[in-house]
Order: C-alpha cells, then sequence, then structure tokens
C-alpha cells in the first residue's frame, strides 16, 4: 500500500481528550487553508464524552453521565470513548470536486468497504447519515457515525466506527436524534477487531476514498 505522501497519517494508541483533539483541529485546519500544513487523517481513540453538533436538540441528552463539549461539526448528539475508533480527516477540497455531499458520501464509503474486510455488511439509509447494519437481535443498528465540518474548504471531524465500546453509553443519549434504531459494534457481532488492525485495513482504502473526491457526488445517496 503507497500511501500519499502529501497526506500526513496518524495513529494514536493513547486516548486523547475531546478538547485537546478539537483545539488541533481547528489550528490544523486554518494552517492547511492558509497553505502552511500537510493535510492530515488522524486515527484515535477518545476518553468517554459526548458531543454536541450544531443541530443537536438539549431533550435528547438524557443523562449527562460524562462530559458534554460543543464540537461544532453538523448533526446532533454522539457518543465518543474507548473501544471507538474515530477517524478525523482533514483536507483541502479545493485541490478535488468542491462537494460537501460527495465528501459525506465518500466518506460513508470508505468506512463501509473497510467494515466488508471484516466481515459486516453495512450500508447508507436515505435521511440518516450514518453506517448502518444488522445488530445482533437481526434488527438495524447504527455502527459508524459521520459528522463533518468544512471551513474555506478544508474540511474538519469525519467518522467513528463501534469496535468494543460499552454500548450502555450510548444511553445518556438520543445518538444523532435517532430513538427508533439503537446501536451495535463489530464486537458484538462477534468480531473482535483491534485499533491498529481496523487502521491497516481502512488505510488499505485510502487511494479510493480520494479517487472518489475528484468527482462530484452521485445523484442519489441510498
Amino acid at each position: 500500500m503507497a500511501l500519499d505522501e502529501s497526506i500526513e497519517i496518524r495513529r494514536e494508541s493513547a486516548q486523547v481528550p475531546y478538547r485537546t483533539a478539537l483545539d488541533e483541529m481547528a489550528t490544523r485546519n486554518a494552517a492547511i487553508a492558509e497553505g502552511n500544513a500537510q493535510e492530515l487523517i488522524w486515527l484515535l481513540e477518545h476518553p468517554p464524552v459526548y458531543t454536541a453538533g450544531t443541530s443537536a436538540a438539549p431533550d435528547e441528552l438524557l443523562d449527562p453521565r460524562f462530559e458534554v463539549v460543543e464540537a461544532g461539526r453538523g448533526g446532533r448528539y454522539t457518543y465518543h470513548g474507548p473501544g471507538q475508533r474515530v477517524g478525523y480527516v482533514l483536507l483541502d477540497l479545493r485541490k478535488r470536486a468542491r462537494d460537501v455531499r460527495g465528501f459525506v458520501h465518500a466518506l460513508e464509503g470508505w468506512v463501509i468497504e473497510t467494515l466488508a474486510d471484516f466481515g459486516v455488511e453495512s450500508w447508507r439509509a436515505e435521511g440518516r447519515v450514518g453506517i448502518w447494519t444488522h445488530g445482533a437481535d437481526g434488527r438495524e443498528a447504527k455502527i459508524g457515525a459521520i459528522g463533518v465540518r468544512i471551513r474555506r474548504w478544508v474540511t474538519m471531524h469525519g467518522f467513528s466506527v463501534n469496535l468494543s465500546p460499552d454500548l450502555s453509553h450510548f444511553g445518556g443519549i438520543v445518538p444523532c436524534g435517532i430513538e427508533e434504531f439503537g446501536v451495535t459494534s463489530l464486537a458484538a457481532l462477534g468480531r473482535e477487531v483491534k485499533p491498529e488492525a481496523w487502521d491497516e485495513a481502512l488505510l488499505s482504502h485510502l487511494d479510493r476514498f480520494l479517487e472518489r473526491l475528484d468527482t462530484p457526488c452521485p445523484p442519489s445517496v441510498a
């Protein structure tokens, strides 16, 4: 796998506090926009935290047992914590198709292809941003979240995928504002996947993800 050397790939083994990551993302986003820094793909894990997107509704915060942080990204409430792999994607869309929906579509596709490497079929659901699969009970459940922000055509935030988090921690919020569906994880589906293995599989699909950013989003995401 030949990674694009113009993009920094950073893989953290220790947990990174959410506020620390948020501050660093904002600084790096501005530096990329000014042409003073490389683009960045940052793979990491956070201590337990609830993050509020710009559309978060107060009544969707059911039990604030962990710190709640205003994230500045799109979307509603999301949980991050141990056992979940987060990918922050800071790319300059001025070099690619300037298509926000296309960026989100490509991000979803990147995660879907990686999950398939571990034998998990997943999909997009029209009207519900994120990555969906069948839970252990056979019902549709969310296994990955998507939330992005774009400043001066430079992206921030990205995705999270549930490898083996404590799923009860999602009970403190209405995840992404969707009450009628649950959440699941690779571990709950019988797949024990270490962060290192997830990162390797994800990065093996990086070139395809970047290629998708060169063309506008297709007319349907269903």
